[in-house]
């Protein structure tokens, strides 16, 4: 009868030593990807940043304007002259 409490007491032993490693693995485990989420979530602000910026730099280089003087100065191209046009019906 003792041999068999001694049993079972050395059986909840281990079980709860199993336990409380499982507990901290969890834990470490936890804190490494709440590490790893954080760095990530920085590095979508950062790219959100980027992003704006090349938005905004894209829509710059788009302005009509800024293309007619671009072809002017570096294509040499020019209004046609009055008797160059021609219109098709």
């Amino acid at each position: 009868m003792k041999a068999i409490g001694a049993l079972c007491l050395l059986v909840l032993l281990v079980a709860v030593l199993a336990s409380a490693l499982g507990v901290v693995w969890t834990r470490h485990e936890s804190r490494v990807l709440f590490v790893n989420l954080t760095a990530l979530q920085n590095q979508r602000d950062e790219l959100n940043i980027e992003y704006g910026k090349l938005e905004l730099e894209q829509a710059t280089y788009a302005e009509p304007r800024r293309i007619d003087d671009e072809a002017r100065q570096k294509l040499g191209m020019v209004d046609p002259r009055p008797q160059d046009i021609r219109l098709l019906r």
